[in-house]
């Protein structure tokens, strides 16, 4: 009698017009150190003319692991194949594999032993990119019970992670078919949110993420107002599990960083007025709901400025302030407050005529630093100076005990 076992992962690949590069991502699961028993592929050819699926189905013949292949007609995007192959599988973990990309091969090894090591829900393993970026701040170090709010891993919300299937079965998460672009943010933050842990591999590279050299990867193609249906989608989804407060502006940045701010970078100076005012419309009520001083803080001085002229909705303005971020001028500083107040002198600073506060100049203390006279200034502040005499103190009070260098 043949004993069946659950599957440790059941690897979901959607696949459209993959070829030639499905191909080494096929070899790339072929390859796993895993031990193929505990592993399950379920591929989904979308509606491919090129080859994608009889390719599946010749590495289904061959595979040293159980390998299902669905061919079905064109869904128009990534989510409904995904949502087939995650109604089919029956691991403990899924891991959803895009046909372009391909696994480092201890990737699903070590993944699971984090997550079964820790009890986590999610695991990150580190991404690189071939012929394209990746995402860089999350990868400093292994941590194994992390959450979104603590960390970097707001920054990195493509589906390429673990996920414990048990979390998705019982919150009924599924990708959100009427989005094509950004819906594996969507459906990765509210795992995050859902999350019992999240743990982060960051000592090996588990995924590469390949740019294909026709230029049809799914992040470069599409409307400017899919970008706008993700922003809309992305924030409704952290206003509905997170409260009003600083840690809903904390994610906020994301949505508002990533997804809307390109809108209105440098390709907002080429745009018809017709699209530049479809722009502004869009953004409206997303501004209205959700632009707080919270998340403004949060932001260096170019790009606070110029989401607070979308939320005034002063496009006249904003061409000013982008033309001159495209230009990659260094702007001119002004120190204030005894030298302990920098604002960065962008255009329309302190003109009565536009009227924006000065605080959308203020520079955040990350920006300051690059400014010498900044941190000359703050250095010899007068808490700074009380804490070198105090420490001074100490020393000739207590002889032999070591206090923290002073300031520089």
């Amino acid at each position: 009698m043949t004993v069946v076992t659950q599957p440790d992962v059941s690897v979901i690949i959607g696949a459209y017009e993959a070829m030639p590069y499905l191909v080494e991502c096929l070899a790339s699961v072929e390859a796993q150190t895993i031990d193929p028993a505990r592993l399950e592929v379920i591929a989904v050819d979308d509606g491919s003319t090129d080859g994608t699926g009889e390719c599946l189905e010749e590495f289904a013949a061959r595979a040293p692991m159980q390998v299902t292949v669905i061919r079905q007609k064109n869904s128009g995007g990534p989510s409904g194949p995904r949502n087939v192959g995650l109604g089919k599988a029956a691991g403990r973990f899924v891991f959803f594999l895009d046909a372009d990309d391909r696994l480092g091969p201890e990737a699903l090894e070590r993944m699971v032993a984090m997550a079964d090591r820790n009890g986590t829900d999610v695991v990150l393993g580190r991404v690189e990119g071939v012929n394209r970026s990746a995402p860089k701040s999350m990868w400093g170090k292994n941590l194994d019970r992390a959450d979104v709010f603590t960390s970097n891993i707001k920054f990195t919300l493509s589906a390429q992670k673990l996920f414990r299937r048990s979390l998705l079965e019982r919150h009924g998460m599924r990708f959100d078919e009427s989005l094509f672009t950004g819906e594996d943010a969507l459906f990765t933050l509210e795992a995050y949110l859902r999350a019992d842990g999240v743990s982060v591999l960051s000592d090996y590279t588990c995924y590469y993420l390949v740019g294909r050299d026709d230029g049809k990867h799914v992040t470069k193609s599409g409307s400017y107002t899919l970008r706008f249906d993700s922003a809309r989608a992305l924030m409704k989804l952290i206003a509905d599990m997170v409260p009003a407060g600083d840690k809903r502006d904390l994610l906020m940045v994301r949505p508002f960083l990533i997804t809307l701010l390109p809108q209105f970078g440098p390709k907002f100076l080429t745009d018809s007025e017709e699209v530049r005012r479809h722009k502004f419309e869009l953004a409206k009520p997303l501004m209205d709901a959700y632009w707080t001083p919270g998340v403004a803080r949060r932001l260096k001085v170019h790009e606070r400025l110029r989401l607070h002229l979308v939320a005034m909705q002063r496009a006249d303005l904003l061409l000013d302030v982008v033309t001159f971020v495209k230009a990659k001028k260094q702007a001119a500083a002004v120190l204030e407050k005894r030298g302990t107040r920098l604002y960065l002198i962008y255009p329309h600073f302190r003109s009565r005529a536009a009227g924006i506060p000065d605080e959308m100049y203020l520079a955040d203390p990350r920006e300051a630093r690059a400014f010498e006279g900044y941190r000359e200034a703050v250095a010899n502040s007068v808490p700074r100076r009380a804490l070198r005499k105090a420490r001074r103190i100490l020393r000739r009070a207590l002889p032999g005990k070591r206090f923290g260098a002073a300031a520089a």
